[in-house]
């Protein structure tokens, strides 16, 4: 049984620790409030940005000269997969998620004959895959988004990007993301960048005609300039969109799993302190309890 100077130390130490996570609870709160109306701000200009390359692509005919972002470079062989996690932790399985979705990931490219390397943002990603797949990062960002995630951070990821699939590093892209949904959930999503793909889910195989018609066809717009100048000036840009959205989704949904951590673990250490202070209690009463016995047991020998 530890002695009552060991327990008045350990709740001294886990209020101390309590303070510690209270404290990181209310900056993390302070901070998700301006991340998510960030995140929640991008999306629309994102999705529609999205939309309209889709409206370019399909109104392309087969003789059209598409630039490489969208078709490709033809071949299928090496894949990169742009890892966005955080640079600290105590933000609960924040990474641990994403990280365990690239795994899946990769054996599945791997079983399919496919080479992969990654391209990681921020640290927790690097370090979680370095043991296992060290010799595959080719590329990587940390301490992006210190004093809020800018756009010019998301377009210098993009023109890296860009520069590698021209010189050939890699013949698909692929960008790895938690996004946030709300304080306590986030959900770990793909989206194939180079060449270009649609974010919005396409119908089942064995979706009925009703459910394949509400799939909105390509808007019938005529363009001006032609629609390859359009999309050889639009799709850089809309790397930059991707990627500075992905930057401001995986920020606001590593604030929320931090604040939702961190509650979890004040909550914990209150409870652990009220457990500690019983048993202490109890200690205490023990000692004094045997104490008079000895003092009654000395008297009556007397």
């Amino acid at each position: 049984m530890p002695s009552l100077k060991d327990l008045r130390l350990r709740i001294t130490s886990v209020k101390s620790t309590k303070k510690i996570t209270s404290a990181m609870k209310m900056v993390s709160a302070a901070k998700l409030r301006r991340a998510q109306e960030a995140a929640e701000s991008a999306r629309p200009y994102a999705e529609r940005m999205n939309r309209m390359m889709c409206n370019l692509a399909a109104g392309l005919g087969e003789d059209a000269a598409a630039p490489r972002l969208m078709t490709g470079n033809g071949k299928d062989q090496v894949h990169l997969i742009v890892l966005f996690t955080s640079d600290r932790g105590l933000c609960g399985a924040f990474n641990a998620s994403v990280t365990r979705s690239v795994r899946a990931k990769v054996r599945e490219l791997t079983e399919a004959g496919k080479t992969v390397k990654f391209f990681t943002v921020g640290r927790k990603g690097r370090d979680l895959l370095r043991t296992e797949f060290g010799h595959d990062i080719i590329e990587g960002r940390q301490h992006l988004g210190r004093k809020g995630v800018a756009f010019a951070e998301g377009d210098e990821i993009a023109k890296t990007l860009i520069e590698m699939f021209e010189d050939g590093v890699f013949d698909v892209c692929w960008g790895v993301y938690n996004r946030f949904q709300s304080a306590m959930t986030q959900v770990v999503t793909w989206q194939q960048v180079i060449p270009f793909a649609s974010a919005e889910p396409a119908p089942a195989a064995d979706a009925d005609e009703d459910e394949a018609a509400a799939v909105p066809p390509a808007d019938p717009y005529d363009y001006e300039p032609s629609q390859e100048e359009i999309l050889k000036a639009l799709a850089p840009r809309n790397m930059s969109v991707q990627m500075f959205r992905f930057l401001l989704e995986s920020q606001a949904s590593e604030h929320g799993a931090r604040m939702t951590a961190m509650d979890n673990a004040t909550r914990n250490a209150g409870d652990m302190i009220d457990d500690l202070t019983l048993t202490y209690n109890r200690t205490r009463q023990s000692v004094i309890t045997s104490e008079l016995i000895e003092i009654i047991s000395g008297a009556e020998a007397v």
